[in-house]
């Protein structure tokens, strides 16, 4: 299957990854035994970057990937993140980058995941307190003992970005992007390319809602979505009206709405990579297909046309979350 290199030095994977989150958070419970066989036939397909992060679960998602990964550590390039501190509530209380709670932090992944090294480690949200040249100096001192490989940062501006990769190289840009945010085009990409900088997006069936599975009453449950603005029912109603014609494209292309979403963000550019994330073997395989899909310039100006920068209701995070990037 396609295989596009993490960034200019990193190693090289298949353009799809897998995302872990949805295993141990926001999404209701999981079944354990199902998502550690979704993570080995991911493997099997050659779907080796296994994406996670302290934050996910307050930790039990790192331990989950341990447990997959024992038996088969050399098979996958694993990532994960840190930088959210937790009350003694479990929940997030802030951020926290100082050098020494990069080492913590790294020291704790390295136990719950049951690893010797990190494959990529990621500052999942800037810290404004902490210059970002302190705490990739942090995580550059982890690579230099051998238990990071690689750096990455998510949601950063580009000014961040070009601090950061002035310490140490920065291999991978995490951030959400998909039809549905769009924001990272306008100038992080472009710099990613040119700072040779893998871009990785997360989300890129926006949160779920190109899967054509999350109607109305898919969300009456509550969860992670039931509280995101694009959810709330008034924006949704709109928001579905638009999908509806990148189903029909899909119709015309023969494969899901889900897969031409996914197939859209692979043609950014080949600096650009996704990690979709799912508890199923089934939608494991058919996120995977969309590899194949080869989309063309009219394809991609239809597909834009349905869905336009900016044209989508909702704001991508509710007031005040702590996930929200910085400016």
């Amino acid at each position: 299957m396609k295989q596009r290199q993490l960034g200019s030095v990193g190693p090289p994977t298949l353009a799809l990854g897998l995302g872990c989150w949805s295993f141990s958070h926001s999404y209701g419970s999981a079944d354990e035994s199902e998502s550690i066989a979704t993570i080995h036939r991911a493997l099997d397909l050659g779907c080796n970057l296994v994406d996670t992060a302290d934050e996910y679960g307050a930790g039990e998602n790192e331990i989950l990937v341990g447990r997959a990964l024992a038996g088969r550590r050399d098979r996958a390039i694993i990532a994960t993140k840190f930088g959210f501190v937790h009350g003694a509530d479990g929940k997030i209380s802030g951020r926290d980058a100082r050098p020494a709670h990069v080492r913590a932090a790294c020291e704790a992944s390295l136990r719950r995941l049951a690893t010797d090294r990190i494959d990529l480690y990621y500052l999942h949200r800037v810290d404004p307190a902490v210059p970002i040249e302190h705490t990739v100096g942090a995580m550059a001192q982890l690579v230099a003992e051998g238990k990071v490989r690689h750096l990455g940062l998510s949601e950063a501006s580009p000014k961040i970005i070009r601090r950061a990769h002035a310490v140490h190289p920065i291999i991978a840009l995490q951030s959400e992007y998909s039809l549905w945010t769009r924001d990272p085009e306008r100038e992080v990409i472009p710099l990613c390319r040119e700072l040779g900088i893998a871009f990785v997006a997360f989300s890129p069936l926006g949160r779920g809602f190109f899967t054509g599975r999350l109607r109305t009453e898919a969300l009456a449950n509550g969860g992670f979505r039931s509280q995101m603005p694009r959810f709330e029912q008034q924006n949704l109603a709109r928001n579905l009206e638009q999908l509806r014609t990148i189903e029909s494209i899909a119709r015309e292309k023969h494969c899901s709405a889900s897969q031409l979403a996914l197939a859209w963000v692979l043609a950014r550019g080949k600096h650009v990579f996704a990690i979709p994330g799912t508890r199923r073997i089934v939608h494991l395989e058919e996120n995977l297909a969309a590899i194949h899909i080869a989309l063309s310039p009219d394809d991609v100006r239809r597909i834009e046309a349905a869905a336009p920068p900016d044209s989508f209701a909702g704001d991508r995070y509710p007031a005040g979350s702590l996930f929200k990037p910085d400016a």
